[in-house]
């Protein structure tokens, strides 16, 4: 690694203050987490709100967790940083083979078949946001064809839902309410995800104007 480099001056002062500084020292894995997590966040924040100098800072703490990952494996006898770049490089060449005169484009499911996922959804993490997760299911299995042509099949699968969720909740079944609100939140994800809108994303919108307005009365 080049030590002038953004990465390599970060790891430098990881390693530094792991030497000198008593609560550096004592950080693991497992204490860094919730700053991990909270970090994603805060930088997921800056994007979506479109503002230049809290991404720039937001960024820069990604690289400061980034680079604590890359000291504690080495201080672990786990990997260097040279191994995650070249494990790095040799997948994207993997993914993007007609890039590299490696062989023709490939369909994503069989790269992912190669790589040794043993089913379609294997790899995406159960902590990640529900709503995320709805999305990238929807997402996945729609790349091997499972899928609607478009909007018209969700949203009848949302109008369907619905009149379920009603049946439910007359019923008076917690189980089989909270059952039929979550078919019909994941069938909202499939409309916005056909719609070419990430529901996320749009959420948030809808969180941000219900503020103003009730900020407003």
């Amino acid at each position: 690694m080049q030590e002038k480099s953004a990465l390599g001056r970060a790891m430098a002062m990881v390693a530094d203050l792991r030497d000198r500084c008593p609560w550096d020292r004592a950080q693991t894995r497992d204490t860094l987490r919730p700053y991990l997590i909270e970090e994603v966040h805060e930088l997921d924040h800056a994007i979506g709100e479109g503002d230049p100098e809290a991404i720039r800072r937001e960024v820069g703490d990604m690289l400061l967790h980034l680079a604590w990952q890359l000291v504690l494996g080495g201080e672990l006898g786990e990997f260097t940083p040279d191994e995650i770049a070249t494990e790095l490089e040799t997948k994207m060449k993997r993914r993007h083979p007609h890039l590299f005169d490696l062989g023709p484009k490939e369909p994503w499911e069989k790269l992912k078949r190669r790589e040794g996922s043993r089913g379609l959804l294997d790899g995406l993490p159960p902590t990640l946001p529900q709503l995320l997760l709805a999305w990238r299911l929807g997402e996945r299995a729609a790349a091997v064809g499972f899928d609607w042509p478009d909007t018209t099949g969700p949203l009848a699968k949302v109008r369907e839902e619905t009149a379920e969720v009603e049946a439910a909740i007359a019923g008076g079944d917690p189980d089989a309410i909270r059952h039929e609100i979550g078919d019909l939140l994941f069938s909202v994800v499939n409309v916005a995800r056909k719609a070419g809108v990430d529901p996320t994303v749009a959420l948030e919108g809808a969180n941000r104007r219900f503020r103003e307005r009730f900020g407003g009365v």
